[in-house]
């Protein structure tokens, strides 16, 4: 097809019509005035739309190049970015390798909606990671299916969650994708990492962060490790406060875990928190229109579950907070929250441990593993004051998770003070004067600086 020259290039133009536009006088030629406003208005849309094109790559191209930086880190693999996972309509639905999406998924109860990410891992290589779910590599089974350890070839650590065969369904579809889609959007210290996700016939698995030593219920259980001390207890309350905290203020929208409680919460070498499975999550209600709740079919663990959402069907951030309060009296007592061996007066441990609170007899709902000691006592007895107030049957009377680790991180500190009181310096010290022993305490015991608390890790 024969270019057709560009009037207002010389280089284009004709001579015999370049000679024609160099003489023409515009005082006759009554449309020139039209067209030359005409012609500007083009230029000044086209440019602007250059200059959007601009901002528009720039702003992409920083994106994709931190995600490639956390990538290349080991911090993520192959997971789709948030902006990835609104890209796209649709998949192949016959690729066994795609994940498949459900037209009614927004009935489900997510806590992020439209299509998600291409898998990044295929069947082969989990399948190797985990020595075909070799029963040796068997880390744990709940209610979505088995959890396995698995090595990458890289030599990476994974924890692998495959879902149950033949009981397949549209509510299990649903935990799956909605826990890829939350996870993918999420990046905290205290909630457990996403590395990829795949479909594969009737294989549904989701690959996570490994973390390698149990579960916080297996500890009270006393089947993992040596038993935790009350400062650990405290230190894993608070990460949970952390990760809850940054669920509720710090993401957009907010995310309501709706499912609190010791065997989602990981424990490290270190003996701090992680939160996991994200499979109930939520988005909370629009605050924008005024909206205070959303209504939801209840999800969640008898024993954990908010009254007033058992109850009406309304779920908000304080359930969250109901069930934090319930974890709260699991740190303390080691009990389960349902104890169907004792007695009629025990079996609901949380009615048990606050009635013991409010007789004035606290440190009978002490788990017997713990020494008491003053410091100890003192602790105990503030944490089941904190978790009374998350337990209120309104929800208006509960405070929020910012406030609850807010209240936590002030037992801790006072707990550390009381149970490592500083020793008065000796004259002859040189190396810690007198007018700094509280810096010295701090030192010794590695108490955190009031003015240093970050309440928010990232």
């Amino acid at each position: 097809m024969k270019k057709s020259p560009n009037p207002y290039d010389p280089q284009s133009t004709p001579k015999n019509q370049l000679s024609k536009l160099q003489h023409r006088d515009p005082r006759n030629d009554p449309n020139k005035k039209d067209q030359s406003s005409h012609s500007a208005l083009k230029y000044i849309r086209a440019a602007a739309k250059k200059f959007a094109g601009i901002i528009t790559l720039t702003f992409l191209f920083k994106q994709r190049k931190a995600t490639l930086k956390a990538r290349n880190n080991g911090q993520i693999r192959g997971v789709s970015t948030p902006s990835e996972l609104s890209a796209g309509s649709s998949y192949n639905r016959n690729s066994s390798s795609k994940l498949k999406l459900s037209d009614t998924y927004g009935s489900f109860g997510t806590a992020a909606s439209g299509p998600i990410g291409k898998p990044n891992f295929t069947f082969e290589e989990i399948n190797k990671a985990t020595q075909k779910f070799s029963l040796a590599n068997k880390l744990g089974e709940g209610g979505f299916g088995a959890v396995y350890k698995g090595k990458l070839e890289d030599g990476s650590l994974v924890a692998v969650k495959r879902a149950k065969k033949n009981t397949y369904d549209r509510v299990l579809s649903s935990e799956f994708r909605n826990e890829i889609v939350t996870l993918s959007t999420i990046e905290h210290l205290n909630l457990v990492r996403l590395y990829g996700y795949l479909e594969h016939e009737d294989e549904r698995i989701i690959v996570v962060e490994y973390v390698g030593n149990g579960t916080l219920r297996e500890h009270l259980d006393g089947t993992r490790g040596n038993g935790l001390e009350i400062a650990e207890r405290l230190d894993i309350a608070i990460d949970v406060a952390h990760a809850i905290t940054y669920l509720h203020m710090y993401t957009d929208p907010p995310i309501i875990h709706r499912d609190i409680k010791a065997s989602n919460i990981l424990i490290t070498e270190k003996l701090r928190a992680k939160v996991a499975d994200f499979g109930f999550a939520r988005r909370a209600a629009d605050q924008e229109t005024g909206a205070t709740h959303i209504s939801t079919q209840v999800k969640g663990t008898a024993g954990y579950l908010d009254p007033e959402y058992l109850r009406t069907y309304q779920l908000t951030e304080k359930s969250d907070v109901y069930s934090f309060g319930v974890l709260l009296v699991e740190l303390m007592t080691g009990r389960h929250p349902i104890e169907t061996k004792k007695p009629n007066s025990e079996r609901l441990t949380i009615r048990w441990a606050i009635q013991k609170l409010k007789e004035g007899e606290p440190v009978l709902a002490m788990d017997p593993k713990l020494r008491r000691n003053p410091a100890s006592n003192m602790a105990l007895e503030k944490v089941l004051k904190l978790a009374h107030q998350c337990l209120a049957p309104l929800r208006q009377s509960r405070p929020t998770m910012k406030k609850c680790g807010e209240v936590l991180w002030g037992i801790r500190k006072e707990f550390r003070e009381k149970a490592f009181p500083p020793h008065p310096p000796s004259h002859n010290s040189s190396n810690f004067p007198q007018g700094d022993a509280r810096k010295t305490r701090h030192l010794t015991f590695g108490i955190e600086d009031e003015d240093s608390y970050k309440f928010i890790s990232a």
